[in-house]
């Protein structure tokens, strides 16, 4: 399984997530808990341009910078579905100064509702980052609307 889960001394209450990293070059999206890694998800899919900052709608790219889980979908077509907020402030300003739509609904979620296989083995998404079924459960249970997300190149 791709996915590790490391615990560390946390207070009594929920296990939830502070925090999300996801580092594009190392292919990982990682679950932080008053800063200890508390799971962390290894060959993450994302858009089909995984190279640079999403700029447009249909560029491919994922974004790079900070952003916050703005909704959580049950119903996603791709399993379950935690929304990014991008696009945002500086990201809607690059846009609009050229001309055209910075695009949205990027998500982190699951796989394809229609697919087969557990994982698509090949950078697939628009610009969302993709994970397993199972990883996408585990990672629906530990994370809260609000939820600061850090996307590195």
């Amino acid at each position: 399984m791709a996915a590790t889960l490391s615990l560390g001394l946390v207070a009594a209450g929920p296990l939830t997530a502070d925090k999300i990293l996801i580092d594009k070059s190392d292919r990982t999206l990682t679950l932080f808990r008053r800063g200890v890694s508390i799971l962390q998800i290894r060959n993450i899919r994302m858009g089909a341009e995984p190279v640079g900052h999403k700029h447009f709608e249909g560029d491919e790219r994922t974004p790079e910078g900070r952003y916050y889980v703005s909704e959580r979908k049950a119903d996603s077509r791709y399993h379950r579905a935690l929304r990014i907020s991008y696009p945002n402030t500086r990201d809607r300003a690059f846009a609009a100064r050229n001309g055209r739509s910075p695009g949205g609904d990027v998500m982190i979620h699951g796989q394809p509702n229609f697919s087969p296989f557990s994982r698509l083995g090949w950078n697939w998404t628009d610009g969302c980052v993709a994970v397993s079924d199972r990883e996408m459960d585990r990672v629906w249970q530990l994370v809260p609307i609000g939820t600061p997300i850090d996307i590195r190149p």
